[in-house]
């Protein structure tokens, strides 16, 4: 069946402590966004003794509004483009009360209400940022700081959970040219107070471009969107559902998928009749776009679509077509890179984004290191790093075993190429996944895996 999370789904609060077993692996995660607390609460429900560092001091990443961290990308109007019921953990449900796609703030406080009734929020270390990470043997040493005091512990494993939407990505090389005007990324964006009486050029063609746009659009003087490549824009809901409640078993083939996406996108209605190129692609094949309000701007032609840039002159922006717009602020929606500050890159490294993972989490050659969240897909990532979690657990638990170096190296290979096959070559397609696809795929390794009692 689909994925899709019901009040009835929701497990019993844990009262009492739950003693960690001394005799099982010790872990380190880092990170206590969504994905984090998804390891976090996974291991302390099994008894696996763990640490949870966090850079910040508070829990939420990406989506608690001015993360004491510093590396939140949320900002006012942020909604998720995930349905609540899909979005949610499995064991845990999302309010009645809450709309079809929640807001920022009622995704956090999902979040808050998620960490108290399972009971580990005091297994989250704060203020404490790890600054590198190695082998020490067969184990991991972990350097981390605290108050200005360094240390290091050991682990025999590590779940990294530091996200992967807080590395903003410029354009490189830049545009040639110079520009007198303020410059910042989507990242740096928190509302539309920083849009007011202001001629803007936002670059991209992401859900964040087009929020911002749309947000542009009744704060600032003038809205420019450059669009070099098009995008297949969803709408996020049709007839008065939320698109996403239409979801395929996660057995079925990606062409099927792809189909639906493909119906998606035609009772959405194209978007070449408002200026943005026809995308190249078809629906399937790149991550969706979501916007409700971006057809309504564009129709009342608050929002003026461009290519790509040519080149910048000092107040104005020159597009490939000759046309040109004036701009005092340019927001570049640019993307992110995958990185990873505490680990050497002759460790771990993802150049252009890419990092080759069995199942989008474990490294062939990296015994005892599991990567959590690192994924795109065509859906939410908290059920996903749930699954992952549980997976992890089950290993250290010895309740299952990965497959052999060959085999990993095989599968990543098949998968590698599936994907080159579903998606068009590009930095944000290097971790897509198809959501239910991948929730199914990784039940059936946990029974592959499974250790006969």
């Amino acid at each position: 069946m689909p994925y899709t999370v019901r009040q009835k789904d929701r497990a019993p609060a844990i009262t009492e402590p739950i003693p960690a077993d001394p005799t099982l692996p010790s872990v380190c995660v880092i990170g206590a966004g969504p994905s984090g607390l998804s390891a976090a609460k996974a291991l302390y429900t099994a008894g696996v003794p763990f640490d949870c560092f966090e850079k910040g001091s508070a829990f939420g990443g990406n989506w608690l509004f001015d993360n004491p961290n510093g590396v939140s990308a949320c900002y006012e109007t942020l909604q998720i483009n995930t349905s609540c019921p899909r979005m949610a953990f499995s064991d845990f449900p999302m309010p009645e009360s809450y709309p079809a796609y929640a807001s920022h703030d009622q995704v956090h406080a999902y979040f808050r209400d998620y960490v108290d009734h399972f009971g580990f929020g005091h297994t989250i270390t704060y203020d404490t940022e790890v600054l590198d990470v190695r082998r020490d043997g067969r184990r991991w040493a972990v350097d981390i700081e605290s108050a200005g005091v360094r240390e290091t512990r050991t682990y025999d494993a590590v779940m990294v959970a530091n996200g992967h939407h807080w590395d903003a990505r410029w354009p490189e090389p830049a545009y040639p040219g110079q520009f007198d005007g303020e410059q910042i990324h989507a990242h740096d964006y928190r509302s539309g107070d920083q849009l007011d009486d202001r001629d803007i050029v936002v670059v991209g063609a992401g859900n964040s471009a087009m929020d911002i746009a749309v947000e542009g659009s009744h704060r600032a003087r003038n809205v420019t969107l450059s669009i070099r490549r098009g995008q297949w824009v969803m709408k996020k809901t049709v007839f008065g559902a939320a698109t996403d409640q239409v979801a395929l078993p996660g057995w079925v083939p990606w062409w099927v998928t792809s189909a639906r996406l493909r119906l998606g996108a035609l009772l959405s209605g194209g978007l070449k009749k408002y200026g943005l190129p026809k995308p190249p692609h078809s629906p399937g094949q790149s991550h969706p776009v979501q916007s409700d309000a971006i057809r309504d701007r564009l129709g009342a032609g608050a929002i003026t679509v461009r290519p790509g840039i040519e080149r910048l002159e000092k107040d104005r922006v020159v597009f490939t077509d000759g046309s040109s717009a004036t701009a005092d602020l340019i927001v570049w929606a640019t993307g992110y890179r995958v990185s990873f500050p505490f680990f050497d890159p002759g460790l771990i490294s993802a150049e252009n984004n890419d990092l080759p993972l069995w199942k989008r989490m474990v490294h062939p050659d990296r015994p005892g290191l599991f990567f959590i969240g690192l994924l795109q897909p065509v859906g939410a990532v908290m059920p996903l790093a749930q699954a992952q979690s549980e997976l992890v657990v089950k290993v250290l638990t010895g309740e299952c075993e990965l497959p052999s170096r060959r085999d990993m190296v095989k599968t990543m290979h098949d998968d590698d190429q599936r994907n080159k096959r579903q998606f068009y070559d590009s930095p944000r397609h290097t971790m897509q996944v198809d959501f239910d696809h991948y929730l199914w795929d990784l039940k059936r390794e946990m029974r592959r895996g499974k250790v006969a009692a």
